[in-house]
């Protein structure tokens, strides 16, 4: 994520010096910006070191993170969760046992970086290793366990992530509402059951309902756009109901809607 907002910064300083000359001369007199800061952004993140296991054919959590001993899930109590509650950190530190989903959720956020086979190989490692201790983490494994293909998992994290705070699952609802883990709960239907995302301003959605679910429908502000989803076990429809034009992806296939042709109906052909 470093990485990409050095470049994304290096990008739009760019993109200012080349087609918006007032808006770059104001940046420079506001943040006395210096072209060499740019390059220097530029070589940072060609620097970076991604690290990758070439045995297991996964990225590791970090460098050191397969040398660790493996966390003995077996013999540890069920009342003993979260494990920072009643375990030292220099315990838990020293074994290959996470809080929340940090690999799968770079998978998310940067899908376009990573292969099918990649991200099943990083899943089908990490999700047994991870607790759940976070609130934050069962929303996005299960985004990822329905792009893989994983339904019933998929399903089983939907529902830990929305009765969250409904059944008080953290046991400290009283303290306040997990804001965040509702925002995941949104992500849940939308990221993962619709299958939407947005890699460099290509909108796209590859529904996939697991069969607890018979129908998903929601509307999606885009720009200047609305535009209603509507996914049924078999079928997805798309709706722009605001705005000139959207263009978007179902599945494989590419689709304008206009304001003469605002609605598309496709087969969900990826069950």
């Amino acid at each position: 994520m470093a990485r990409k907002n050095l470049r994304e910064a290096a990008a739009t300083v760019d993109f200012l010096r080349r087609e918006k000359t007032e808006e770059y001369a104001e940046l420079v007199f506001k943040t006395n910006l210096k072209l060499a800061e740019v390059d220097d952004w530029k070589k940072a993140a060609d620097l970076m070191y991604i690290p990758y296991d070439e045995k297991l054919q996964i990225h590791p959590q970090d460098d050191d993170f397969l040398d660790k001993q493996p966390w003995d899930f077996e013999n540890t109590p069920g009342d003993t969760y979260p494990l920072l509650l009643y375990y030292h950190p220099l315990v838990i530190y020293r074994h290959q046992v996470i809080k929340q989903a940090d690999i799968v959720l770079a998978m998310l956020l940067l899908g376009q970086e990573f292969t099918r086979e990649q991200k099943k190989r990083n899943f089908d490692f990490y999700d047994p290793l991870t607790t759940g201790d976070s609130s934050l983490s069962v929303c996005i494994q299960s985004v990822l366990a329905a792009e893989l293909g994983y339904e019933d998992i998929a399903a089983d994290y939907a529902a830990y992530a929305v009765l969250m705070d409904f059944a008080d699952v953290g046991g400290n609802v009283k303290d306040g509402c997990h804001m965040a883990s509702m925002g995941g709960s949104w992500m849940v239907f939308v990221y993962g059951f619709a299958g939407m995302r947005d890699h460099g301003g290509r909108w796209s959605f590859n529904p996939r309902l697991p069969k607890v679910l018979t129908r998903l429908r929601f509307p999606l502000t885009i720009g200047s756009c609305v535009l209603q989803v509507d996914i049924k076990r078999e079928s997805a429809t798309y709706t722009l109901q605001k705005g000139e034009a959207l263009e978007l992806w179902h599945e494989d296939e590419k689709l304008r809607l206009t304001g003469d042709s605002p609605s598309a109906t496709r087969p969900i052909t990826r069950l």
